[in-house]
């Protein structure tokens, strides 16, 4: 099943775009463009699930 986040979306000083997934602990990302960032996102989101999972069966 899907999850939805919010994301917040920047433009540094060098014209990169920064997103970051405030629900997702260090899940953040960086493109030139927006379309790339949305990719960029939408897999980093994906990773620091996984890793928020991982973490979660090696305390249980």
């Amino acid at each position: 099943m899907a999850r939805e986040f919010s994301v917040i979306i920047e433009q540094d000083a060098e014209g990169y775009y920064v997103a970051s997934v405030p629900a997702l602990r260090g899940c953040h990302t960086q493109a030139k463009s927006l379309d790339e960032l949305m990719v960029r996102v939408r897999e980093a989101a994906e990773l620091c699930q996984e890793e928020e999972g991982a973490s979660d069966s090696k305390v249980r």
